[in-house]
């Protein structure tokens, strides 16, 4: 059981997985803002191709 307990506080005080798990979060946190500004993107370019696409002729044959 004391090995238990050793370990337990060895691991507790151990702080090199922090930054990995801090990279992760903003690495994470840039995926959702990409994924984000692109619908938005995407949608307003939708409909910006749209209104162009409505205000076009078709030419006389």
């Amino acid at each position: 059981m004391e090995k238990f307990v050793l370990a337990t506080r060895r691991f507790m005080r151990d702080e090199e997985g922090v930054t990995a798990i801090e990279y992760g979060l903003i690495a994470s946190l840039i995926a959702v803002a990409i994924i984000v500004a692109a619908t938005l993107l995407g949608t307003n370019l939708a409909e910006i191709f749209n209104y162009i696409a409505g205000k076009l002729t078709v030419p006389a044959a």
